[in-house]
């Protein structure tokens, strides 16, 4: 990244978020004010990419953006809030784990029944 910043079009299409989605964190708070150019362009630094890129991530496993928003206002308190900052992780750490233990046994049964075709299937080849 040079020193004037990616273009909003440049982050999209870097970290995989649409430029509404971008928009929209920045008017609801999740991101900090945007640079912006003499022309009102905005221009997003290296810590805004690292944002949107933890911030992705969140979304991605489930967190509502009201508890992503609240994660930034703490932030943005500073090392006083680390400790509830660190709570809040561990909790979804948890919600994560148990999709994975929830996904790992949907695919469990999906392989069950995949297998359950293919015995078929070649029961059926072999009476043909």
């Amino acid at each position: 990244m040079d020193d004037q910043g990616l273009s909003i079009r440049e982050v999209a299409e870097q970290t995989g978020v649409s430029l509404h989605t971008l928009r929209y964190y920045e008017r609801i708070g999740l991101l900090d004010p945007i640079e912006r150019t003499t022309s009102g362009h905005r221009r997003f630094q290296s810590h805004d990419i690292r944002r949107i890129e933890f911030l992705k991530r969140l979304r991605a496993t489930g967190m509502p953006i009201s508890k992503m928003q609240h994660y930034v206002e703490l932030f943005r308190m500073g090392d006083r809030t680390a400790v509830e900052r660190r709570e809040m992780l561990v909790q979804h750490r948890q919600a994560v784990l148990s999709q994975i233990d929830a996904l790992g046994e949907t695919l469990q049964m999906l392989e069950t029944k995949i297998d359950n075709y293919d015995r078929q299937l070649a029961t059926m080849e072999e009476e043909a």
